[in-house]
């Protein structure tokens, strides 16, 4: 939970956040129906779907296998005996008349979920995690001023999961939800893509003085990029901050985003739980999870992110930030192993991720899946800095070079482009030499102590050198040289 929380204008800000995260099942949670995104409409919906007289619901295994790997991972308990109940609404793309969802007793219950706010950590505490089936779409465009409604979705397994009201700015549950995408993603429950759908978050947002009872919340609905969600809680909160100073009452509702205004309006007044009518599902027993069960799955876990940063300090030696910067998804610690088991240098891998890696992959908005620089590529360049063979600027226009396609082999590009590091000591000293000679006075103002003229002779050896020098021997040999 959030310490010493930032105000905005006086008031602090709580927010809780319910994720929808899409589970990577190829059949949908309670029927055969295909799960795969961007078939045609209403081709991927059967009778079960629909709730057609005489079709009954079947629980789907591998679903409730990855809500355990969820509960796992966060150190939740897990329910022995969980119940479906029906969530009862009226909406278009809801064919049933009601949602099949758990409600008194959910499969996951309680734990938490770490992350990094900037250097300083966070835990945001988990009330559940349960199982649901998504309903259908409403679809409003390219319909001459009618709505369609495609059913594909329904019945596809959702895993809802649900803070506590613990975070306190719109930065903070950006950065929860982008630990919990990458949670889901690293376990292999949730391919986590937003664009799809398969990775949406709700924000209950409100706000009070400080030391007041919490304010009335409303909820920000399906929010499906990070961008949107930071954008959407900053002004919702200032919007409620301007209601409250204007003597305006809050009132509970269900609110959308609008990208395009950047600002929320609201959709219809939040109901609460007694307005869905919610009744255990006559069709559907009692979910039984055995403690057999529980350690089948647990056989199956990955390394989970804290514990390969644990490692990653204590074996590689790497900085507590590095570490965690390095477990931010399972593809950039894959990436990072791989590396570092090739050029032995840990801190100089971590670096060059953190560094030129991240800045060109943010630039371009990709995954490090999709980096253009092999981990055994980058590792040979390290390599050539580390022997001395290239400066670190040199290297960086290196990567340049191989991440623009230029070339794929390290030390081709370095002999093509002229980057090799002088090492002669030969023909330093005799640069050295020329150097000294033509700036009597810098040497005076060494010698006199001054250490600004000691740096501005190194300048100009590397000048003279075109910038090939080993600057570390530059150092060493202008130093004896100097007396």
């Amino acid at each position: 939970m959030s310490s010493a929380a930032p105000l905005v204008r006086g008031y602090e800000v709580v927010i809780g956040l319910e994720t929808h995260a899409q589970l990577s099942t190829q059949s949908k949670i309670f029927s055969g129906a295909s799960t795969a995104f961007g078939a045609a409409p209403n081709t991927q919906a059967c009778a079960v779907d629909l709730a057609l007289p005489g079709t009954l619901p079947v629980m789907n295994r591998a679903a409730v296998d990855r809500a355990i790997r969820l509960g796992l991972a966060v150190g939740a308990k897990i329910a022995p005996l969980s119940i479906f109940a029906r969530k009862n609404y009226f909406y278009p793309d809801l064919p049933k008349g009601y949602q099949i969802s758990q409600y008194e007793i959910p499969v996951v219950q309680g734990g938490s979920v770490s992350f990094l706010l900037g250097d300083q950590p966070r835990t945001v505490r988990l009330t559940r995690a349960h199982l649901e089936e998504d309903a259908g779409k409403s679809l409003h465009e390219d319909y001459h001023g009618q709505s369609g409604i495609d059913l594909n979705r329904a019945g596809t397994p959702l895993l809802e999961i649900v803070t506590e009201p613990d975070m306190r700015s719109a930065t903070e549950a950006v950065e929860y939800a982008k630990a919990l995408h990458a949670l889901v993603m690293w376990l292999g429950i949730c391919d986590g893509n937003m664009q799809e759908g398969s990775f949406r978050c709700d924000a209950n947002v409100s706000v009070r003085k400080p030391g007041a009872p919490f304010g009335t919340r409303r909820e920000i609905k399906n929010l499906n990029s990070f961008r949107f969600m930071q954008q959407a809680i900053e002004f919702e909160v200032n919007w409620q901050i301007d209601q409250i100073e204007d003597g305006l009452a809050i009132e509970q509702a269900t609110v959308l985003f609008n990208p395009d205004t950047g600002e929320t309006r609201a959709m219809r007044s939040k109901e609460d739980a007694h307005d869905y009518r919610y009744f255990p599902d006559p069709d559907l027993p009692p979910l039984v999870i055995a403690p057999e069960w529980i350690e089948r799955v647990k056989a199956t876990l990955p390394e989970l992110p804290a514990a390969m940063a644990a490692r990653f300090q204590g074996t590689d030696g790497l900085p507590a930030y590095d570490a965690a910067m390095m477990t931010q998804s399972l593809g950039l610690a894959r990436y990072y192993e791989a590396a570092r088991d090739l050029c032995q240098a840990p801190k100089l891998v971590a670096n060059w991720l953190m560094g030129e890696v991240a800045k060109r992959l943010n630039a371009e908005g990709r995954d490090i899946e999709a980096c253009p620089v092999p981990a055994a590529t980058l590792a040979a360049l390290i390599g050539r800095i580390q022997d001395g063979t290239v400066s670190h600027n040199a290297a960086r226009q290196v990567f340049e070079a191989l991440w623009s396609g230029e070339g794929r082999e390290v030390d081709a590009l370095i002999e093509a482009k002229g980057l090799k590091q002088m090492n002669d000591s030969g023909a330093l000293e005799k640069i050295i030499d020329e150097v000294v000679a033509a700036n009597a006075k810098s040497v005076e103002e060494y010698r006199a102590g001054k250490d600004k003229a000691f740096n501005a002779l190194v300048g100009q050896v590397m000048k003279a050198s075109r910038g090939k020098a080993n600057p570390a021997q530059v150092n060493d040999l202008l130093k004896k040289k100097l007396g």
